[in-house]
């Protein structure tokens, strides 16, 4: 899963980065685009390695992209480039400045910050759009992929953001590869002083946010920046002095889960336990292609132990000696937390 962190200048981007991904990249140092990989914490993986003694266990990961050039800097605008940038995402977030910064010599406007980014990107995307639509009309495109963009037209004309649209009034096919941003799921990060770290999301920003179908988060970065620093078992009592239920990343990492509709399933095969991401309602045949493409091409069936049911009976044997073990077919809709044995052959 990629996600592109964005921000006006002064927003405190690139330390929420270095927070999420512990890698200490300069604050203010421009250029190329910066990645860092985190693991996605799972205790039921964790479970699953304790009782299997694998060589190697892989968590499922997120790739973080920090956007190089400050967006928003005096209010410019996107520079094409950041634009191609921020369309290669998965998912976009949006780091907005909630502390007072002398250096930039105005009071923090996160409602500002947000309308501003929200109308660059539905300019963007209607310009991209309104285009295709003109070498539509003049090809003579497909019925179906001409409708699909005059209603993305309509609805960016309305300064409606295409991911407010549900699936059934909106087909989404004909607008693969366009990148178009206000269609990418955007999580928004308040980012407060250290004095501000426990306070909630006030709720008059999380009702725009919804209005805009995007979810938001607060956090301190510096201070998550220092809760990264911490080793691993300092981290929880630290993390309770400041009246914080957990660290930021974590909660980040559910907003995203869930605003991306993703869920996990696990394999077993000989020396490793792995965890694997895919969409809510993917049948068992693409997720088995989320493995390898030979398992998807020559799927047989998928044996199947929710996890629930692993960890009540403690082992595998024991599941299928209580009859408990499921055999399904491709199309069965893998559920989160499933632990499948794919059966394939090519």
């Amino acid at each position: 899963m990629k996600i592109g962190l964005v921000g006006f200048a002064g927003s405190g981007k690139t330390t929420v980065f270095n927070a999420m991904t512990g890698l200490g990249v300069p604050v203010g140092f421009g250029g190329e685009l910066r990645l860092g990989t985190v693991r996605v914490p799972d205790a039921r993986l964790d479970a699953l390695s304790a009782h299997y003694s694998p060589r190697r266990t892989t968590h499922a990961e997120i790739r973080f992209c920090d956007i190089p050039g400050e967006y928003g800097a005096a209010r410019k605008g996107l520079s094409p480039r950041g634009l191609q940038q921020i369309r290669e995402q998965e998912a976009l977030c949006l780091v907005l400045r909630d502390f007072e910064n002398p250096a930039l010599g105005e009071p923090p406007d996160p409602g500002g910050e947000l309308a501003a980014f929200e109308t660059e990107c539905l300019l963007a995307d209607l310009d991209i759009v309104e285009r295709r639509l003109d070498r539509a009309l003049k090809e003579g495109a497909d019925p179906v992929e001409l409708a699909a963009f005059e209603r993305a037209r309509d609805t960016l004309e309305r300064e409606r953001p295409l991911r407010t649209v549900p699936p059934g009034e909106l087909g989404r096919a004909p607008f693969r590869g366009y990148g178009l941003l206000t269609d990418r799921p955007l999580l928004v990060l308040l980012n407060r002083s250290e004095a501000r770290a426990e306070e909630a999301l006030p709720s008059e920003l999380a009702a725009r946010l919804a209005a805009v179908g995007a979810a938001g988060l607060a956090l301190s970065a510096p201070v998550e920046a220092e809760i990264a620093d911490l080793e691993p078992e300092d981290r929880a009592a630290f993390v309770e002095a400041l009246g914080l239920r957990e660290p930021a990343l974590a909660r980040f990492i559910r907003k995203a889960y869930e605003l991306l509709d993703l869920i996990s399933f696990f394999t077993v095969a000989g020396p490793e336990v792995r965890a694997w991401t895919i969409r809510r309602g993917t049948r068992a045949k693409r997720a088995a292609g989320r493995v390898h493409s030979d398992m998807e091409r020559g799927f047989i069936r998928a044996e199947v132990i929710p996890y629930e049911t692993f960890a009540s009976h403690g082992s595998e044997q024991a599941v299928r000696e209580a009859g408990l073990l499921r055999v399904e077919g491709k199309d069965y809709v893998v559920a989160d937390g499933d632990i499948l044995h794919i059966r394939f052959n090519v």
